[in-house]
């Protein structure tokens, strides 16, 4: 197992308390973690100077963007005012991962033990029988350049697109490949995973200079599909499209999705590892993302010791080289200087070690992520450390779900439930247990020291707290953060089971007037606070007129506000039953669903008129095993 530091040094977290019915991590984890406060303490004796490291994400936070992978070219003199529209045999390929980094001398799909690689050359082999095109992202072309006449524009025009993007046929220009990774599943050390049922096509460099990974999920075995197929299911594979894109319209970073095809091949799949095997129809998703290297890919390496501690050198070297250019060559007075002073430890400066620069970077960027996931109510299910993005984003989307009514112990995964270590609240604490793995191979191969390791997990819980502060705020429609105000909400919320999303969505239409009568207070919450007694309508008034006393505090106007919180607070959110019945009409042979889906949840913030079913709560039926939760069984 790679070393592991301790969190003796972080302090207890300064969120607001969620009612939780058991410990915040289960017993497998070495310990429960806590975040640090939102700055220094005089206990850590720690002298910090601070600049902005990460100006890019800064930016992308204050507008409500996605943070960026990595500065990018821009595009040549003369170029910028038109990009061009590519055809698929056009596209520009460049396979630097193959090109730098070390692989399997074998090419074979037997499963297997890979060392000392990277990854392993392999190709689609998954079995077709007039596949069909299902679902198509538009914008997800656009960043490939690709032409939409060559894609889909009111019905695909390309009979031979579906085999293309089953596998079935090779994209000219492309060098497919399956990574090696290893992992940490439900804290413990799982060894070897990888890409066992993923195969990476190659990179596509944009007009914008942009380099972009292809992947097709659900193509056929690798090596690191075990004792697996190697194939994926047509329920798994929506959920997996419409939830990349739909994330992608939050504004939460995100791997893409640029199409979905079925196969026309069933697959046997356990749905609830019962004993219930049944045929389900085989697709496969093509996953778009400017990498999807992850903290198990550094993890492998260091575990097989001191041999392979040369590979953990070279991956960071191209992840930085490609992926962080900004670091390879910083200086003090480009402002990029973090140093901090521990006890006797001599001070940290950044600026002279680009690798502890680049994990603060990914702490921050994995801080940043997981901020925005508390802000729209999203859990993610299985968060291990194969399934932890390097770029900050949000990967491998299985058994996830939405908050309907809130409940900080919701998991959607069923395989969760005796521990519940990955529910809704406690994903903070995963994600600085998920770092502190992340940072032991970088101190394995002498990257990075100890003091800087424990600052990357500081850095951690600085930049979560910052974020979550700043959404909540901006939720609420605040001028500054209010934790007592916030804290009494949420615990109105649980004991309610109140909609997260539809609350804050209908909050904006409180007035910011102290006149008015208390029997009108609830009004505009109304479809939100259902069946409530005496006792817990006098909670909820007495909270509405606080939150009323601070508005008028804010001098904001009702209207300012109202537009404010609506661009924050989305209208819509993939719930899983919106989902299912995608899925169910998919599964009859008809698309229309998912497709209308996918057009609603790339604009979750507007109020389009026509959709307003899309923001309905969920029906009794999506309660049902296999729609509200389910497991990684796909």
């Amino acid at each position: 197992m790679p070393p592991q530091f301790p969190t003796a040094l972080l302090l207890t977290r300064q969120l607001p308390r969620l009612p939780l019915p058991s410990a915040p991590l289960s017993p497998s984890s070495p310990r429960a973690l806590r975040l640090p406060p939102p700055s220094p303490t005089p206990l850590l004796r720690r002298r910090l100077i601070r600049r902005p490291l990460l100006r890019g994400m800064a930016s992308a936070a204050a507008a409500g963007g996605e943070a960026p992978a990595a500065p990018v070219e821009a595009p040549p003199a003369g170029e910028g005012a038109r990009r061009p529209r590519l055809t698929l045999e056009e596209l520009a390929w460049d396979n630097s991962f193959v090109r730098e980094l070390p692989g399997d001398p074998r090419s074979d799909a037997i499963p297997r033990e890979v060392l000392h690689a990277c990854y392993t050359k392999v190709s689609p082999s998954a079995q077709v029988d007039n596949p069909k095109l299902v679902a198509w992202s538009d914008s997800v072309a656009d960043i490939l350049d690709l032409d939409h006449k060559d894609s889909w524009h009111t019905r695909f025009e390309r009979p031979d697109f579906p085999h293309l993007f089953s596998g079935a046929t090779p994209l000219v220009g492309s060098l497919p490949y399956a990574q090696c990774y290893g992992g940490h599943q439900f804290g413990v050390w799982a060894g070897q995973l990888g890409d066992g049922r993923a195969i990476t096509l190659g990179e596509v460099l944009n007009s914008r200079g942009e380099r972009w990974e292809l992947q097709l999920k659900g193509c056929g075995k690798t090596p690191y599909s075990r004792f697996a197929d190697g194939l994926a299911v047509l329920r798994s594979s929506i959920r997996e499209f419409l939830c990349s894109e739909a994330m992608h319209g939050l504004g939460v970073p995100t791997t893409r999705a640029l199409c979905l095809v079925e196969t026309g091949k069933s697959v046997v799949r356990d749905m609830f590892y019962d004993g219930n095997a049944k045929a389900e129809p085989g697709a496969i998703v093509c996953r778009v993302a400017q990498s999807f290297l992850r903290f198990g890919s550094y993890q492998i390496h260091a575990s097989r010791g001191k041999e392979d501690l040369e590979i953990v050198r070279r991956l960071a070297d191209y992840t930085i080289r490609h992926h962080y250019p900004h670091l390879e060559n910083m200086k003090k007075s480009e402002g990029l200087s973090f140093e901090a002073a521990m006890g006797e430890s001599p001070a940290i400066d950044l600026t002279s070690n680009k690798y502890a620069a680049w994990a603060v970077e990914v702490a921050e960027r994995t801080a940043y992520l997981i901020a925005r996931w508390q802000g729209v109510g999203f859990t993610h299910g299985v968060l291990n450390t194969d399934n932890m993005s390097v770029l900050g984003l949000t990967i491998d989307y299985g058994p996830f779900g939405f908050l309907d009514a809130f409940d900080p112990s919701y998991t959607p995964n069923t395989t969760d439930l005796p521990g519940k270590r990955y529910c809704f609240a406690n994903q903070p604490d995963v994600g600085l247990w998920n770092i502190a793995q992340f940072t032991g191979p970088l101190s394995s191969a002498e990257l990075i020291s100890k003091d800087e390791a424990n600052y990357v997990m500081e850095r951690y819980g600085t930049k979560f707290m910052d974020e979550y502060q700043s959404i909540m705020t901006r939720k609420l429609g605040l001028a500054k953060y209010n934790k007592q105000l916030i804290s009494k909400l949420l615990n109105n919320l649980a004991v309610d089971k109140v909609d997260y999303t539809n609350f804050f969505r209908l909050l904006s239409n409180v007035k910011a007037d102290p006149g008015i009568p208390e029997s009108e207070l609830l009004v505009p919450l109304k479809a939100a606070l259902l069946d409530i007694g005496k006792e817990r309508k006098e909670a909820w008034i007495s909270w509405v007129q606080t939150y009323i006393e601070e508005l008028v505090e804010s001098g904001i106007s009702d209207e300012e506000r109202k537009a404010a919180m609506n661009s924050v607070n989305p209208k819509y959110i993939l719930r899983n039953y919106l989902c299912q019945s995608a899925i169910d009409a998919a599964e009859q042979g008809d698309y229309e669903e998912v497709c209308r889906l996918l057009k609603v949840m790339q604009h979750p913030y507007d109020d389009q008129p026509g959709m307003e079913k899309y923001a309905r709560l969920p029906p009794a039926w999506a309660y049902r095993p296999g729609v509200g939760m389910l497991s990684c069984s796909s």
